[in-house]
């Protein structure tokens, strides 16, 4: 009995522990679900409609969300619905219980002039702030609080920033050091930007403004910022015809020019920030409500509250899912720092420097082939002509034979270059400075000169090939420009360099150096791999390496070094560590792996790690079986089936991933690749590549004709 006392406490624990992780779920579950209500009962009573696309981005974002940090299965658990959680929310908002607890802050910031206190005035309906035309209202940082339709706002009204100019600089880095300092304690849930819409044309240029705005606070403060255009009724421009500008195409081209350089300052194309349009004059037309309308008819305060609403809603989401903290104030908040997940998943996946001593070994174990290329009896080699004469049975036997003949030649010169550094490796007597029996001539391949670019016999600046010309350096070093189709340099752009090398230091130590270097306008890009391999005690290794890695502004840096240790000839146990620098942020990881080869064919590879940094950990493991073709290396034929556990914030997340490459015929490669995991994600993936047209044509076809079916099946076949 007191033998199965200690397995009966354990069963115990873990019951528990699994009860307190589904408490912990529907905990989330339920507040996230009263978040839906608060946010329906909030649209209700600012009179906006459930159909509002902006309603239904969030209430979508809101699922995912859940769907995330829940799961699914949790989810479908639930009593509650999308209709039983908008009658709730109706039901609540027209009796008024519970009484609704809803608050923000407002930053406000802009240059003098622009109509900050002025909007504040007109969204509380009364003078909160004194305005004057003719000069500045606010000298000092004040906090104005009021409710509006029953929502707490609270606005922190700034002084007025001055035009970019050297002599102004000064006086606005004052201005928003004095901000910073302000909200260090209690960060804004939104930021309002403001310009005036009248004064933006084809020569605004605010960047150095915005780029001291960014250096200060971060570039994170964009990502909660709304860009507020005052004067939004005055006179529209005419056009070099004469004609006044149509308003919905004046107000987009005024906020595609502000959007554009925000992006620039941010580094991130794909930022959008909403736009809300103000007038806050008192001749401004009036709905019945007394609300001021503008020329395209939107109701601009209930518009504010409601992207307010929704900017607020999705912040509060994220810090019950624990996605983020909110708003980060600070030069590097705009950045995300590395997942610990995936920092682990990339050190135990390994790096490629011990592929060549892997390769050598598979070559090693594999001995008895079939056949030598040696004893091999002559073959005839046929001209074209000859071929062409042969029926279609011999045209496929010479082939067949041709391609055996070439994996057993590309075999045995494997095994040749193989043989020399296993000799070197088992002769302990063996000199590393003096050594005539190793030449590391015979093993570098012979250099073929690549083909110059064509020139075309005309001049035109629109031909990149007059432009950009590649670097030989000397025949160790490969460099190569870095193609981008979707460049802005013309059609086709050149937006980088790629150089690579693989160096035999000693006949025991092998460096691969890669390196790639992108620049888009203002923004360079930099990946780097550095690794060396030392080789000892046949066929046991130590390998170093440090990666380089842009992150926006900052760099990303990691030292990592592993260990293997051929214990047997058929098994092999590995160690290995790995440190990450990101600003003045450490991650810490270590693994542990084996593996045993089972027979010529069979793999089995199991890992295991932990990866740790800002007080948080990860741990997981892989369970990895390769089934390798008849004829690899020389031949890339293998199928590999692997199973993952990964641990981070009391989170398990088990995964299993399929992948295969074959060859379907002489001239067609296929591989398929599949990944599935607990949370019900995953990804299909198949690519084939050929060198046959037909079955190039074939694929073209197919991928034609299911574009026009579903153009057809949605009724857009004339859009397209």
């Amino acid at each position: 009995m007191d033998g199965h006392l200690p397995q009966h406490c354990n069963g115990g624990d873990s019951d528990q522990s699994h009860y307190k992780t589904r408490e912990k779920r529907a905990d989330r579950l339920a507040k996230i679900e009263s978040l839906q209500i608060k946010f329906l009962r909030l649209i209700r009573r600012i009179g906006q409609s459930l159909d509002n696309p902006l309603v239904g981005k969030v209430l979508y974002r809101l699922h995912l969300a859940t769907l995330i940090r829940v799961g699914e299965s949790e989810l479908k658990k639930s009593s509650f619905r999308n209709g039983v959680v908008r009658a709730i929310a109706t039901e609540e908002e027209a009796t008024g219980r519970p009484e609704l607890d809803f608050s923000f802050r407002v930053l406000v910031l802009g240059r003098t002039g622009v109509g900050k206190s002025a909007t504040i005035n007109s969204i509380f309906d009364q003078v909160k702030l004194v305005t004057d035309p003719f000069q500045p209202a606010t000298d000092e940082i004040e906090e104005v609080v009021g409710t509006v339709n029953g929502i707490r706002i609270s606005f922190i009204d700034t002084p007025g920033l001055l035009p970019s100019s050297p002599a102004n600089l000064r006086w606005n880095r004052k201005v928003l050091r004095s901000v910073k300092k302000f909200i260090r304690k209690n960060p804004p849930d939104i930021v309002l930007y403001f310009e005036r819409l009248d004064f933006i044309n084809i020569g605004y240029s605010d960047f150095p403004l915005l780029k001291l705005v960014t250096d200060i606070f971060g570039p994170a403060i964009w990502f909660n910022t709304i860009l507020v255009m005052t004067h939004s009724s005055a006179a529209l421009p005419e056009d070099g015809n004469g004609y006044v500008v149509d308003y919905e195409s004046f107000v987009t081209q005024c906020t595609n020019l502000v959007q554009h350089y925000i992006c620039g300052v941010v580094s991130n194309a794909k930022l959008e920030n909403p736009i809300l349009l103000v007038e806050n004059h008192s001749l401004c037309k009036k709905n019945t409500l007394g609300e001021k309308v503008l020329p395209n008819g939107q109701v601009w305060r209930s518009h504010f509250l409601l992207l307010c609403i929704c900017s607020k809603v999705l912040g509060d989401a994220n810090v019950l899912m624990k996605f983020q903290d909110g708003l980060q104030i600070g030069p590097a908040s705009g950045v995300r720092l590395p997942s610990l997940p995936h920092l682990l998943s990339n050190l135990l996946r390994g790096h490629s420097s011990s592929s060549k001593v892997e390769t050598d070994s598979e070559l090693n174990s594999d001995t008895d082939d079939d056949e030598d290329y040696d004893s091999l009896p002559p073959i005839r080699i046929l001209t074209k002509s000859q071929f062409e004469k042969l029926t279609k049975s011999q045209k496929d036997d010479y082939l067949d034979e041709l391609d055996y003949r070439e994996v057993l030649y590309l075999k045995k010169q494997l095994k040749a270059e193989s043989k020399k550094r296993r000799d070197y490796l088992n002769s302990k007597e063996a000199s590393v400075t003096n050594d005539d029996n190793y030449d590391n001539d015979d093993l570098a391949l012979e250099a073929v000169q690549l083909p110059d670019m064509a020139i075309p016999p005309s001049f035109d600046s629109d031909l990149p090939v007059h432009r950009y010309r590649c670097l030989v350096l000397n025949d160790q070093w490969l460099a190569r420009p870095v193609l981008d189709p979707q460049g802005w340099d013309h059609d086709v752009g050149f937006d980088g360099i790629s150089m690579e090398t693989n160096l035999d230091i000693r006949k025991d130590l092998q460096a691969t150096v890669v390196g790639q270097v992108s620049k888009e306008k203002q923004d360079f890009s930099i990946q780097s791999e550095c690794a060396a391999i030392y080789t000892y005690l046949k066929g046991s290794t130590v390998s170093a390496g440090f990666d380089v890695q842009t992150a926006g502004r900052d760099l990303i840096c990691t030292v990592h070094g592993e260990t293997e240790l051929k214990n047997y000839k058929c098994n092999t146990t590995g160690c290995g560590i790995s440190v990450t620098s990101f600003g003045n942020k450490f991650f810490v990881g270590g693994k542990v792996e084996d593996a045993i080869n089972v027979g010529k064919k069979l793999k089995l590879v199991l890992n295991g790690g932990c990866m740790g940094g800002l007080g948080q950990v990860a741990y997981g493991g892989s369970i990895t079986a390769s089934l390798r073709g008849r004829h690899y290396p020389v031949r890339n034929d293998i199928t590999s089936l692997t199973m993952t556990f990964v641990s981070f914030d009391k989170e398990n997340v088990i995964g299993g991933n399929f992948s295969s490459e074959f060859r379907l015929s002489r001239d067609t490669r296929m591989s398929v690749s599949a990944n599935l995991n607990s949370r019900k994600m995953g990804q299909l993936l198949i690519r084939t590549s050929s060198s046959e047209r037909m079955e190039i044509g074939l694929i073209a076809v197919a991928s034609i004709i299911r574009a026009l079916l579903r153009s057809r099946g949605t009724g857009d076949l004339s859009a397209e």
